[in-house]
């Protein structure tokens, strides 16, 4: 299948690594020109030398998901540049884990700026170009617990959830300006930050990781944790003419992992 994604400006926010590199990964080996961001210099430069292996167009930028400024001074130069804005995919790492008691209200600010402001500012950075245009393709990545609150991240489930509800409430308001707004959902994706995890948890249990990753892989259903590859192909789906039809969902990429109906 041709996504209709050669040439397009798409927009990848935490696109260094993990999740938001998968999307970068894939969005460019379908013909798009990408520009990915995150927060440490090295860490963009690194990106950059991988994703330019696939003869794509990509271009880094450090980013501040928190700060305003930080993000119009990401996209801006990126309008000014190339004269429009295609897609974009917002991400940014999780607030940190813990139940009510472990949190004061600096925790849940901090929060709420990292995951819900950060989404509200980059959305508001690019609608002026894509509205202009008449289209435009905006992706949010959030969490399961958006269907099934997770004990240890509180945080996260209460952030995630309203990010999602503003996909919903957007995708309605935006489709006039021929907007589409989505939001993908990720299972267990093989990322550094599950090998972390399942280092720490090895290391408190006395048990070997590759113990503690079978633990993790038997309640999903295809028996395996996806891959960053098969959740960035998912990702260039939706941001792509393709999915033309498909507006305010949310998509889970989990191999059958979640046991909601809807």
């Amino acid at each position: 299948m041709d996504l209709n994604l050669k040439d397009k400006i798409i927009l990848v926010a935490a696109g260094s690594r993990g999740l938001g590199f998968g999307i970068a990964e894939a969005c460019i080996k379908e013909g798009a020109t990408v520009c990915i961001a995150s927060r440490a210099q090295e860490k963009v430069n690194a990106a950059v030398e991988a994703l330019s292996q696939h003869d794509g167009k990509v271009q880094g930028a450090v980013l501040n998901a928190k700060d305003g400024d930080s993000i119009r001074q990401w996209v801006e130069p990126l309008i000014a540049q190339h004269g429009r804005i295609d897609g974009l995919v917002v991400n940014a790492g999780g607030p940190p884990a813990g139940k009510f008691d472990d949190f004061d209200e600096s925790d849940w600010q901090n929060a709420f700026e990292l995951t819900l402001m950060s989404a509200v500012r980059m959305i508001h950075a690019v609608l002026p170009t894509m509205r202009a245009q008449k289209s435009g393709s905006i992706l949010t990545i959030t969490s399961s617990s958006i269907k099934e609150p997770i004990d240890t991240i509180l945080l996260s489930n209460v952030m995630r959830a309203g990010v999602t509800s503003l996909v919903k409430s957007l995708s309605r308001d935006l489709i006039q300006d021929g907007i589409r707004v989505n939001n993908l959902v990720p299972g267990m994706i093989m990322t550094d930050r599950i090998t972390q995890l399942s280092e720490d948890r090895a290391q408190k249990r006395g048990l070997d990781p590759a113990t503690i990753i079978q633990e993790m892989e038997a309640p999903i259903p295809l028996g395996r944790f996806g891959t960053t590859e098969e959740f960035g192909q998912t990702g260039a789906f939706l941001l792509s003419d393709a999915a033309s039809y498909t507006n305010g969902v949310s998509y889970f990429v989990d191999g059958g992992l979640s046991r909601t109906l809807w």
